[in-house]
């Protein structure tokens, strides 16, 4: 069963169970209705918890980008993040099918790309690239233009951090020396 499958299976067993509730309290206010209620809850719940939800996957790639004040090409306490760097993420799915994510640095210089898929369309082989930085100052990518190519062989819930890209000043400052 797919994970769409799935969640609409959920969701038409969560409303049937509100549904009897509903009409229960209403016309056995007296004989015990919300007894019976708790009951097709609990047996509505427990065919919930036997669906097969291992057929879902979820993967997730996260990064950073910094500015390498002294393109010294470490990250020392003189750089700092840059918040709003766009990120462009493609993924080739084990079933050849290709996507592409987009995200934005927040304040610490982090991104994160999360995808939920059934397991036998999950990521195969992904490839991070920036796409610029937002700063005024600090806009010049260095070393890896072409991106950070890898296989993602995580299982699902675990995530795959790929190293920080850094971009430079058009010139260092002086006490970089």
């Amino acid at each position: 069963m797919d994970e769409r499958a799935c969640l609409l299976q959920a969701a038409f067993l969560r409303d049937l169970a509100l549904a009897v509730c509903a009409r229960w309290k209403v016309e056995s206010k007296a004989r015990g209705g919300w007894r019976h209620c708790w009951l097709v809850a609990t047996l509505l719940l427990l065919l919930l918890l036997f669906m097969d939800p291992a057929q879902a996957w979820t993967g997730r790639i996260n990064g950073g980008i910094f500015c390498d004040v002294c393109s010294d090409s470490v990250i020392g306490p003189e750089d700092h993040a840059l918040e709003g760097a766009e990120v462009a993420v493609l993924c080739i799915t084990k079933s050849g099918e290709v996507v592409n994510y987009q995200a934005f640095t927040d304040r610490r210089g982090a991104f994160v790309v999360t995808e939920s898929m059934p397991e036998g369309q999950r990521w195969d082989s992904c490839l991070v690239r920036p796409i610029g930085g937002a700063h005024p100052t600090c806009r010049r990518p260095t070393g890896r233009r072409a991106g950070i190519r890898f296989r993602y062989t995580r299982p699902s819930g675990y995530s795959h951090t790929v190293r920080p890209f850094l971009f430079k000043p058009a010139s260092a400052p002086a006490y970089c020396a």
